[in-house]
């Protein structure tokens, strides 16, 4: 059996991440919430919101769209006001430094109520959701 070329792998880990994505949508839907891609990403230099780059694939001659941070902005009707969070999808549901300081801009300046992280469960098929707030800002 020969070995896996790291460009085969990084194709398969991609199709495996843009699956999960599609699932975490598919389920947010499910429980009523309206999501879309988040396409902004916070410039630290600016200090604001800012369209994220695309990227150009040069091998299919493309721009990849979805360069935003976080993935999603999903928002619900919660009686006269709606709730708007943002979601990254991590199958790990680790973020590092800069993906940290850019949750901490978002809700500092209240851009998103609260920031979740979906990540893969114990048990197959399984989604996780933890709360950005929870999991790290309480700790800095």
């Amino acid at each position: 059996m020969e070995p896996i070329s790291k460009s085969e792998l990084g194709k398969k880990s991609r199709a495996k991440g843009q699956r999960f994505e599609l699932k975490v949508r598919q389920e947010l839907e499910n429980m009523g919430w309206v999501v879309s891609k988040w396409t902004n990403t916070v410039d630290n230099e600016k200090n604001k919101v800012v369209p994220a780059k695309r990227k150009f694939n040069p091998f299919l001659k493309t721009l990849t769209i979805g360069t935003g941070f976080p993935d999603f902005v999903c928002f619900k009707r919660d009686g006269e006001k709606f709730d708007v969070i943002g979601l990254e999808v991590k199958g790990n549901g680790y973020l590092d430094q800069i993906e940290k300081g850019m949750c901490i801009w978002l809700l500092e300046n209240k851009i998103f109520s609260k920031i979740l992280i979906a990540r893969r469960g114990k048990k197959p098929g399984e989604i996780e959701y933890i709360d950005f707030r929870e999991k790290y800002h309480n700790k800095e």
